[in-house]
């Protein structure tokens, strides 16, 4: 996941309201969202090169998401899979607070990541780049390959536009989050990170959706969890050029 930005418990209607871009390499084998039949209650896409995923949520409410945090320079050769951070709590049943401090502590084991995890009490972040776990309070979030809520300008567009949106309305929608992930204006020059690689590839990755043939957007997402604790997951799967996609949507009552 290269994108997430949610508003978590500051919606009269809704307990979190998430949208999310996973941008990946097209080569890279992948299952869609679904029902992991290993572990039937957990929902969530499926990475078949390392077995992990990037973002999924369980019967429970149970929730877990990832994004690398981009710095060629901190690369390891022999990490352990990110993606096993979130697979590893969404199959567990060990409190978000502990599991987020057993990752903080191991963290040296991995790539730089960022973690996002939590159930129907709390939401909790760690970073490999700092030592400490966060617990979230209400608020509007975004997340990209830095730290949480670094003003990138992909970051604050998508916060903005989300704020804008749900500040009106009482009933949210998914089509319209998707149209805010659906953005593939790139920022200006002068607004562009420095995270290590080139010109052409940063300039690529400034964009909230990102168009590619070998690289880019994968998957768009929208979960939504509402007061009643009803969860709403929709996924859109693309393909090379992004001019198909595969809509996949599940619904559920958190028990």
């Amino acid at each position: 996941m290269c994108l997430i930005f949610f508003a978590y418990n500051c919606h009269p209607n809704y307990r979190l309201i998430l949208a999310a871009n996973r941008d990946e390499y097209f080569q890279r084998p992948t299952e869609k969202a679904h029902f992991w039949e290993s572990y039937p209650w957990v929902l969530a896409g499926r990475d078949l090169e390392m077995l992990g995923t990037w973002m999924g949520i369980t019967h429970s409410g149970r929730f877990a998401a990832l994004t690398n945090y981009r710095d060629p320079s901190l690369q390891l050769t022999k990490a352990k899979s990110r993606g096993k951070l979130v697979s590893d709590f969404l199959c567990m049943n060990e409190c978000p607070a502990n599991y987020l401090q057993d990752v903080a502590n191991r963290r040296e084991l991995y790539n730089p990541f960022n973690l996002i995890i939590g159930d129907s009490s709390s939401l909790m972040y760690c970073s490999k780049q700092t030592s400490g776990v966060k617990e979230l309070k209400p608020g509007i979030y975004g997340l990209s390959n830095h730290l949480l809520d670094t003003p990138w300008p992909k970051v604050l567009k998508s916060k903005q536009a989300l704020a804008s949106y749900i500040e009106k309305n009482a009933l949210i929608k998914s089509q319209v989050l998707f149209e805010i992930l659906a953005d593939d204006e790139k920022a200006f020059d002068y607004e562009l990170p420095n995270t290590g690689i080139n010109y052409v590839f940063e300039k690529q990755l400034s964009s909230i959706f990102i168009k590619g043939m070998d690289y880019g957007t994968r998957s768009s997402t929208v979960l939504l969890i509402d007061r009643y604790n009803h969860v709403t997951f929709t996924e859109k799967s693309f393909s090379p050029g992004q001019k198909n996609s595969i809509e996949v949507t599940n619904e559920f009552n958190i028990i």
